[in-house]
């Protein structure tokens, strides 16, 4: 991993200049941010929480991974070793949901229930919702929706590779986003794996329709690339995620970035520095994400609008507490 600093920021600048790109340097040297509420992002296989200088570290021994925040901020899931767990915001009381392997979770509005993401019925990525008030309660399917009804099939670990390049390591990882209105799922694959090669959906949880707001070779397409760990905004107006592409030509390449995307309009920017991802909105105006810094990875928040990027904390893959009314 390259450290972002002028030749990151010229880059991002290139390949987004028709995309509305918004972008920084580098980070600038500030005082950590306070925030509003807290973020929660994983160092070294263990999660903190912070909303400024301080931090607390609310797991110990390793192996947790993509912390999300309840909707009602009072609860986290996270996977532990490949599995899905929750526990409350101060890091008690954490108790497994599901033996089945997972990936990133994301709560329903209502707290009722987690989606996530494992091989579905037709091998390959389906997203599934399991109860958070039942005991060992089963996972049900949500998409692809042939599957609903179907046998939940058995499944070895994920195989997503732990070491390699930034773009290797983030390729496979399919982190699933519900909707704020609680109507849409996001996820990496769905029905457009028929055309395509990558792709990412907008799933309808009433009626299982798909619709694919970006896509990598097959069909017409001479790119290859990812889109993945996509993540709503408060509001539910914009959509963003992390994307990868390797272009027909060299001057159609592009690194590890963050796209913005407008469901209404289908309008898509790319916003913050070359190798940021994993966004999480704080709200319309700001945003966390992880980035370059100091020779690794820091937890940094974005201004959406002037691109300005400013050391958080050390870490990586944040979620923002939702601030309750």
């Amino acid at each position: 991993m390259g450290a972002v600093g002028r030749t990151g920021g010229m880059v991002l600048a290139v390949l987004g200049a028709a995309a509305g790109v918004v972008s920084q340097a580098a980070p600038a040297l500030a005082a950590t941010p306070t925030m509003r509420s807290q973020v929660a992002y994983v160092r070294s296989g263990n999660v903190y929480v912070s909303k400024g200088a301080t931090e607390k570290r609310l797991t110990t021994g390793g192996g947790y991974a993509r912390p999300s925040w309840s909707r009602d901020g009072r609860q986290l899931a996270v996977l532990k070793s490949g599995q899905l767990w929750v526990m409350k915001a101060d890091g008690s009381a954490k108790r497994r949901l599901s033996t089945r392997p997972a990936a990133g979770a994301s709560w329903s509005p209502d707290g009722r229930w987690i989606a996530f993401a494992s091989a579905s019925c037709t091998g390959g990525p389906g997203v599934y919702k399991i109860s958070t008030t039942v005991r060992a309660a089963t996972p049900q399917v949500l998409f692809p929706a042939e599957c609903r009804g179907e046998p939940v099939p058995a499944v070895s670990s994920p195989a997503a590779p732990s070491t390699g390049t930034l773009a290797e390591r983030l390729r496979y990882d399919n982190a699933v986003a519900w909707s704020p209105d609680g109507g849409r799922i996001v996820f990496r694959g769905g029905l457009c794996e028929s055309v395509y090669d990558d792709c990412l959906t907008i799933g309808t949880v009433s009626t299982g329709a798909e619709r694919t707001v970006a896509a990598y070779g097959g069909g017409s397409l001479g790119n290859s690339g990812f889109a993945v760990l996509p993540g709503w905004r408060p509001d539910g107006a914009k959509l963003a995620w992390t994307a990868y592409q390797q272009g027909e030509t060299t001057a159609d390449d592009q690194p590890v970035h963050v796209v913005e995307f407008d469901p209404a309009t289908g309008v898509k920017r790319t916003v913050g520095a070359a190798e940021d991802r994993e966004l999480a909105y704080v709200d319309a105006a700001r945003a966390v994400v992880t980035g370059q810094y100091r020779g690794g990875s820091w937890v940094l928040t974005l201004d959406l609008r002037s691109g300005a990027r400013v050391p958080f904390h050390a870490g990586s893959q944040p979620s923002v507490q939702p601030i309750a009314g």
